[in-house]
């Protein structure tokens, strides 16, 4: 069997830009595309050239929901941790839970929209 990959979360926002903005800011990723989506719509695809977050609004803004309805987090690998907590702090947002344990380093922070981003670094420290 072919190995798989996880190539995108579509996720709902109310404001897909300012949205695609903070994960530019954090995770330094870019608008891959963006453009009208289901019924009238709108969707802004933003990652790197082999993954991407898909932040969709429907008409009139997103409907947001609370923590772990129905996602629990979207889970983000980075070489340097301490770097991207430094931008996480810069866009104004608080690092949470942090946790040193097997296989690497995390914390989580919560985006503008309520939607829980784990940051996870490998790297040896």
């Amino acid at each position: 069997m072919t190995a798989l990959r996880l190539e995108h979360v579509n996720i709902t926002v109310q404001n897909p830009a300012s949205a695609a903005r903070l994960m530019e800011e954090v995770f330094g990723w870019n608008i891959r595309w963006q453009g009208p989506a289901l019924n009238g719509g709108h969707t802004i695809h933003v990652g790197s050239a082999d993954h991407y977050l898909a932040l969709y609004a429907p008409p009139g803004g997103g409907k947001t929901f609370p923590k772990g309805q129905p996602l629990n987090h979207v889970g983000v690998e980075v070489d340097d941790l301490d770097a991207v907590e430094a931008r996480v702090l810069a866009a104004g947002l608080t690092p949470i839970n942090h946790a040193d344990y097997h296989p690497g380093r995390r914390f989580y922070f919560l985006d503008t929209n309520g939607i829980e981003f784990e940051v996870v670094s490998y790297a040896k420290s």
